[in-house]
Formats: C-alpha cells, sequence, structure tokens
C-alpha cells in the first residue's frame, strides 16, 4: 500500500497548496533514527557542538523572508507575529550555543578520597552525559519556537543528543524548509545532515516514540495524543522519559480589592490575553474567578468592550475550528452559564472571540460544569463570579495541573497586606509558574524561566523553555577510583577545559 501524500493546507481556505512529501513507512523511520544514531559521534566535541547551534540560527535568519512567508501560507498566523516568532527562535538557538560554551550544564562534581570520612568517600568523579537520539513531537500554534528548530530540538542538540522530528500536519513545507537550514548549517561543520531527523504521518509518530533506539522524547499538543505517547513511552520494553505539555486552562483569580481599584486595566488586560494569537497559547487564560458585585460588574463591562472590538481570526487548521465552535456551543447551553459576548463561528473559514460568565458555586462540586474546566483552544474565556474567599478557595481545590497561575491584586495586597500572600501559596501547587498582576501570554526565553507544571500541564517536573530545558536529555554517570589517564576531560583535577565545578566542596567558576 503507497503512503499517503502529506499536502500543504490554506487555514484561510481550507484548500490544498501543495504536496509536500508522502507519510514515512515503520522503514523510514527506522532509517532516520539510525542515521540520528550514526552522527552522535559528531556532536561530541562541545566547540563544534556551540558552533553548529549559532550556525543553524544564521541560515534560519538569512532565509528569514522565505521561512515567514510558507509559516503565514499554512498558519494565518502573519507575517508580524511569525518574523517575532522566528527571532525568539534564533535567539533561543545562539542562547543554548552560550550554555553549552559555558560548560555549568555538565554539573561536574569531584570528591578526592576521605579515609575520615564515615564511611569513607573513594576517589569519585561525576558529570552529565547526553542520552542519545531524542524524538521530537512538533507543535502546531509555534511553527517556529515549539517547532523543527525549537526549543526540544535546539535543547537536545545542545545536550549532545540528535534529533528525530515528527513533523506537524498543519505545516509540513516549512517543516521540510527549517529542516533543510538546520541541516545547511550542520554542514559548515561536517556534521552528518542524519543529526536532525524529519518524518511526516500519525503512524510515523507511533513508530517513532516505539524505537528502540530513541532514548528520550519531547512533545507539545493535546492532552489526547500527548497522553497516547505517554503512555506508549512507558509501556515500551525498556522505557523512555517522556516530555510531554499536554494542556493547560491557566487560571486567574481577580481579588475584590484590586476589580474595585483597576477594573477597567484588568479588563482591557484580560481581553488582550485571552484573544492574542486567535487564543491559541498554551498559556491562555481560559478560567478568571472574578468577584460579583460592583467591581466585579466594572470589570466585566471592560472585557466586554474590548472583546466585541476585537476581530474574528483564523485558526490553524479546520479541524480546530470545528472543535472550538462545538465546545463553546455545549459550554454556553449549561445551566446558569451566560454569554455577554457569544464566542462561536465568525464566518466560513473564522471564529469569533468571546466569553462565557457563570456563578462560581457552580464549579465548586462535581458536576456537569466540570466541562468548564477543560481547555478550549481559541478565542474563549470563562469568568466565574464568586461571592466569597470560601468559593475561591473551592474552586482552586478543583483544578488539574497549570502551566501558569495568575493573581490580580490591588497596591495594597501586593505591598502584604490581605489575601496575597495567601493566594500565592494557594496558586503555587497548580502551576509552574505563578504571575502577579501580570497576564500568562507570553513566555520569555531566560535562564530562570520555568514552562512546565503538574500533570496534566506536563508530565514531567522539567521545563521547555530556557536554560535548564537541556537537563532533560542528559543524564548522571560517576566514577569512582579510576586512574587520571582513563578520565574524560571534563573530570581530569588539572580542569583542561576550564569548567566550572564542585571540587572537593568547593565551587569553582
Amino acid at each position: 500500500m503507497a503512503a499517503a501524500p502529506v499536502w500543504s493546507v490554506d487555514p484561510r481556505t481550507g484548500k490544498q497548496r501543495e504536496q509536500v512529501a508522502v507519510e514515512a513507512t515503520a522503514q523510514e523511520v527506522d532509517a532516520a533514527v539510525r542515521a540520528a544514531q550514526e552522527a552522535r559521534g559528531s556532536l561530541a566535541d562541545r566547540t563544534v557542538r556551540a558552533a553548529f547551534l549559532r550556525s543553524a540560527a544564521e541560515e534560519l535568519q538569512a532565509a528569514k523572508d522565505g521561512l515567514v512567508e510558507t509559516a503565514d501560507a499554512e498558519t494565518a498566523l502573519g507575517p508580524v507575529r511569525l518574523t517575532g516568532e522566528l527571532a525568539r527562535t534564533c535567539y533561543q538557538l545562539r542562547a543554548f550555543a552560550d550554555i553549552v560554551d559555558e560548560g555549568a550544564f555538565l554539573d561536574v562534581v569531584i570528591n578526592h578520597p576521605d579515609d575520615t570520612a564515615t564511611p569513607p568517600i573513594p576517589d569519585l568523579r561525576r558529570y552529565k552525559v547526553p542520552l542519545g537520539v531524542v524524538a521530537v513531537y512538533s507543535a502546531s500554534n509555534f511553527p517556529f519556537a515549539f517547532s523543527v528548530a525549537g526549543g526540544d530540538t535546539a535543547s537536545a542538540l545542545a545536550a549532545g543528543c540528535p534529533v528525530v522530528v515528527k513533523a506537524h500536519p498543519d505545516h509540513p513545507a516549512l517543516s521540510e524548509y527549517v529542516a533543510k537550514m538546520l541541516r545547511r548549517a550542520a554542514a559548515r561543520h561536517d556534521i552528518p545532515e542524519g543529526v536532525v531527523g524529519l518524518v511526516h504521518g500519525f503512524e510515523a509518530g507511533i513508530e517513532l516514540i516505539k524505537h528502540p533506539l530513541v532514548t528520550a522524547a519531547g512533545f507539545t499538543g493535546s492532552v489526547r495524543g500527548g497522553r497516547a505517547l505517554f503512555d506508549a513511552a512507558a509501556a515500551r520494553p525498556v522505557p523512555i522519559p517522556f516530555h510531554g505539555e499536554l494542556g493547560s486552562l491557566n487560571p486567574v483569580v481577580v481579588t475584590e480589592a484590586a476589580a474595585a481599584e483597576r477594573a477597567e486595566a484588568i479588563g482591557a488586560g484580560l481581553a488582550g490575553s485571552m484573544t492574542l494569537g486567535v487564543g491559541q497559547f498554551c498559556v491562555k487564560p481560559g478560567l478568571v474567578l472574578a468577584p460579583s458585585g460592583a467591581a466585579g460588574d466594572a470589570l466585566l463591562k471592560s472585557l466586554t468592550d474590548a472583546v466585541s472590538d476585537t476581530d474574528a481570526g483564523v485558526l490553524l487548521d479546520h479541524r480546530m475550528r470545528d472543535n472550538f465552535v462545538a465546545g463553546v456551543a455545549e459550554r454556553a447551553q449549561l445551566p446558569d452559564v451566560d454569554s455577554p459576548v457569544t464566542p462561536g463561528a465568525g464566518g466560513e473559514h473564522t471564529v469569533s472571540a468571546g466569553f462565557l460568565t457563570v456563578p462560581a458555586s457552580r464549579l465548586a462540586a462535581e458536576g456537569e460544569h466540570d466541562l468548564l474546566l477543560e481547555e478550549c483552544f481559541g478565542p474563549v474565556t470563562v469568568v466565574a463570579r464568586y461571592e466569597d474567599e470560601a468559593e475561591v478557595k473551592a474552586v482552586l481545590s478543583r483544578l488539574p495541573g497549570n502551566l501558569t497561575a495568575t493573581v490580580q491584586l490591588s497596591e495594597e495586597e501586593a505591598a502584604g497586606e490581605g489575601r496575597g500572600a495567601e493566594l500565592l501559596q494557594e496558586l503555587t501547587p497548580l502551576a509552574g509558574r505563578v504571575l502577579v498582576n501580570g497576564w500568562p501570554t507570553g513566555v520569555a526565553v531566560a535562564p530562570a524561566q520555568h514552562h512546565g507544571g503538574p500533570y496534566p500541564a506536563t508530565t514531567s517536573t522539567s521545563t521547555s523553555v530556557g536554560g535548564t530545558a537541556i537537563e532533560r536529555w542528559l543524564r548522571p554517570v560517576a566514577y569512582q577510583n579510576a586512574p587520571e589517564a582513563l578520565l574524560p576531560a571534563e573530570l581530569r583535577d588539572e580542569n583542561p577545559l576550564g569548567l566550572p565545578r564542585r571540587f572537593n566542596g568547593r565551587l569553582e567558576r
């Protein structure tokens, strides 16, 4: 049976544009993984690795116009957004190159023998080594930053791990284009092109996670798809780490004092965050706990005005559009749910932004309104109106894990008066990033960033954004009583590579 063709599709019209490739067979997946395995040695030298990452950024930047045009044709995200995302992707590659150069990620620790300790300590030297071939599953909503050259790929290559990427079906032509640029960068340093493999197709994704030479996987996508791959990774004869980002509601709590102090600003900020990118951000605020009464009413008026002025937009594909339209209609039909601005179909190929309101008491106990506690991908949020602090606590106690949680406080609460600190403590168990008086959309690429959270936000405790994302693709190994001449250079006393390390309990930089 012939493999199915892979088409580039215009989300603005739903029409096929061009055939890009064919879905990979099991044999082709195997070939891609084995080529990646063969390329491992070419990444052993950290200097080469860092240069490769910087060259990748240069190649992508040089091809900016063509890449943005291709991405916009397949995603309808617009040149401005895509140009910014490409710049972020190039910055991320360069940032990981700097991390590779510095070498602190190796976590070198050396202990000389100490016979006076109880029990005695032998000569021990520990550092981290790359896992091996990493499978990367691209996201739909970030065709650059979370796709072929995105954070999973950049951090894996920085760790010394070749990758095989399963392209997202929403941007197959862009995936091929980006992979070509990465391979061109690899060739500049005599690195085999197999260091970045690319496969298309649903079955190819299954074959990839099952391949015995794949040592870890990174995924960004739906709860259903991610959980299926997570289970497959765990069910292998040799289970492997699966770092999946699956879904997030990203709750927001607005205190009564904050609403009384700046209702208009909070409403406008919420509207901007929930409609950004047509609501297709993984950190879109999907549930807002806002007070009843006059302050909450003022907030809703501001939100209504801002959302009503938002133009209809195109989602990434028609399947997402259909799911959005059906999902908001089902939620709007629940008892006591109102639609001050009705979300749904904006036209044959577009959707209109909106929001729903519901008494918070409806969410405080299990029931049919639990649907409102599930992520709805697109430009919609749910505003739950609470009567008192007890209702806030009751709703928060029922929420699953999230990427972010946000609290909007008054000036006095932010200064330590009232429930500010208590609310932060209540939100911390729910999310990997807790925000005060801000909005969760926008994930800075920074050393202190954490983009992850309790399940189902992610399947591990790691981050997929920021420098520490490299830790996902490494494992520690210790050498005991190994002669100096046999040790890797990273673990020798004279420190020929000039690495940051902990030497006999002392931190050396």
